[in-house]
Parts: C-alpha cells; sequence; structure tokens
C-alpha cells in the first residue's frame, strides 16, 4: 500500500446552510473526518481500459475476501449488466490508490436492466410499467486494507447513488443487499424492504430488495451528512454525455468540500 495514505482520527437545503453550519463548529468528529477523506479523494468513471479492469479485479478482492464468491483463474468479477446501454462504472480513488468501487443502473421504462430486475422483476417491473424510474446501484466493494484504515469508504463512495439520484431526479434509490448490509441502509437512508432474501446470480450470499424515497429524506441526510451534498457540475461530470468534440473528464473532484466557499 501506498505509503502517502495515513489513517486519520474518528471514525438541505442548499450549500449556504451546509456552509453555516460548518461555520458554527456544528459538525461531528465523523463527518470532519469524512470531508478529510473527500479532501484527498477524486472518482473515475471508467468505461474502458485499465481503470475498468482494476474495477473487476478490486471486486473480486473484496467479495472473496468477506468469502461471497468462489476461486475465479483470472481474480476479476463482471457480469452482462456492466455492458448495458443504462450503467455507469465508478473508482474511487484516495491519494490516487483505488479503494472501492461502485455500479449505477438507471432505471425506467425504456431502460429495466439491472440488478434489482434481475432479482426481483416481479417487484421492479410492475413499477416501472406505471412510470416510477429509479437508481440502483450494485457492485458496491471496498479494498478490505483500506477499509480498516478508512471507516469512512462506505459513504465516499454511496454518495455516487445520491447524486444519481439528484442527476436523474429519479424518486427512488433500490438496494440489491445481503441481510447483514441492510441496517446500513435503513439507518443512512430510511430505506425499506420490498423483498425477501433470494439467491443472486455469481454470489454465494441471498440478497434482499430495499427501497429509499429520495425526497422524503433529502433534507435529513443533508443536514446530518453534508458529504453527500454535490453541485449540479459535479453530477454532470459524473453522468452526463460529452458534447460533439468535448472530452469525457479523466478524474472527478467532490465538490462538498467547496460549499463554504459556494455560499
Amino acid at each position: 500500500m501506498s505509503a502517502r495514505l495515513t489513517a486519520l482520527p474518528g471514525a438541505g437545503s442548499g450549500s449556504r446552510d451546509l456552509a453555516s453550519g460548518q461555520a458554527r463548529g456544528e459538525y461531528s468528529a465523523f463527518t470532519k473526518s469524512v470531508f478529510e477523506v473527500l479532501e484527498r479523494t477524486e472518482y473515475r468513471r471508467c468505461d474502458k481500459g485499465e481503470d475498468l479492469e482494476d474495477i473487476y479485479r478490486l471486486r473480486y478482492k473484496a467479495y472473496r475476501a468477506h468469502g461471497v464468491v468462489g476461486d475465479m483463474h483470472d481474480g476479476a468479477i463482471r457480469d452482462p449488466l456492466d455492458e448495458t446501454d443504462n450503467v455507469y462504472r465508478f473508482g474511487v480513488y484516495v491519494d490516487q490508490q483505488l479503494v472501492s468501487t461502485l455500479r449505477i443502473h438507471h432505471l425506467d421504462s425504456e431502460h429495466r436492466a439491472g440488478p434489482s430486475t434481475q432479482a426481483f422483476g416481479d417487484i421492479v417491473h410492475p413499477m416501472l410499467d406505471r412510470g416510477l424510474t429509479f437508481i440502483d446501484p450494485s457492485r458496491f466493494a471496498a479494498d478490505p486494507e483500506w477499509s480498516k484504515i478508512y471507516p469512512q469508504i462506505p459513504y465516499i463512495t454511496l454518495r455516487l447513488a445520491g447524486m444519481a439520484c439528484f442527476y436523474f431526479e429519479a424518486p427512488y434509490c433500490l438496494s440489491t443487499i445481503r441481510d447483514d448490509h441492510a441496517a446500513f441502509y435503513r439507518r443512512i437512508y430510511m430505506s425499506e424492504r420490498l423483498g425477501e432474501a433470494r439467491p443472486y446470480p455469481g454470489v454465494t450470499a441471498r440478497v434482499e430488495l430495499y427501497r429509499a424515497d429520495v425526497n422524503a429524506i433529502r433534507q435529513r441526510s443533508f443536514e446530518r451528512y453534508p458529504f453527500f451534498f454535490a453541485s449540479k457540475r459535479e453530477q454532470h461530470m459524473m453522468f452526463g454525455k460529452q458534447g460533439a468534440g468535448e472530452l469525457a473528464p479523466l478524474t472527478i473532484l467532490p465538490t462538498a468540500k467547496y460549499v463554504q466557499a459556494a455560499a
């Protein structure tokens, strides 16, 4: 591991409200530690090349460490959902070291491919038929060694899902997760369970389906977890399409750390 990485202490409004909270010194020690990690974080949207292979290998490393996949000769995890036209794959880097990854699908009536429809199609397809849209994050994986140093990794990674909800104006976020992860999603996102445990292709663990109401928790999320804030520009850089002659950004810096300057 890179010697540059060192452990940090501690484990809704708009940007003006977030900045005023910061100015009054009201942030918890943990929130401050997340902001400190964000100061050293960059995101990369991985569509091809070595970055993409790196996140496939990180998936395998993380899942193997937790015993949810068997031995694979190529040491990488990829599946057909990585190649759909509604997928976004990200690597999260701290001090230029890959520490985690997340995959996101945007579901609507015309784009239905995603982990939730694969495992819980009988529940999700009728909602898509009614015109609902969803953000469907999956394949969250964190480097098991760096996770011991950075308890902040889930927060700096899953803020991508919130950004996607706001960018695509999706009112709900779905989560196809193991039972032992459910407490985190209930606590952070006030997620409700829609589907009980079922098998999922390629993993030994059974998964459950949870749904978070984005609009219902938006104010609460920004007040409790101000590091989830992202500017419109950051959202566009993460999920927007490049115009003619426009190059995709190589890396994207989080904007939550700039809320005080933006106010």
